[in-house]
């Protein structure tokens, strides 16, 4: 069965988004990961959703205006890379 798997870095990108949102706005931090985590999780069901990726072998995925989701796909898993906001080059120079 597919399954999620939050690479350390992709989950470290996540809870610095959240914790700096939540300084100022934690019911807006809480609603912004449950809006990642959901869409997410439709990649379960249509892995391929996503735009081909900057990096050769990743898909590229909108969760939110602001974000972008970097992930791979195989017949186990969906592998989150990193979450990026959109002002962010990818890949790293």
């Amino acid at each position: 069965m597919l399954e999620v798997e939050w690479k350390e870095s992709a989950r470290d990108d996540l809870l610095e988004i959240i914790d700096y949102i939540s300084d100022d706005n934690p019911d807006a931090a809480q609603k912004l990961k449950d809006e990642i985590e959901t869409k997410v999780a439709k990649l379960l069901s249509h892995p391929k959703m996503g735009r081909q990726g900057r990096v050769a072998g990743t898909r590229e995925i909108v969760v939110h205006k602001n974000y972008v989701v970097v992930y791979t796909e195989n017949v186990k898993a969906i592998s989150i890379l990193r979450l990026l906001h959109v002002a962010r080059s990818w890949p790293p120079s």
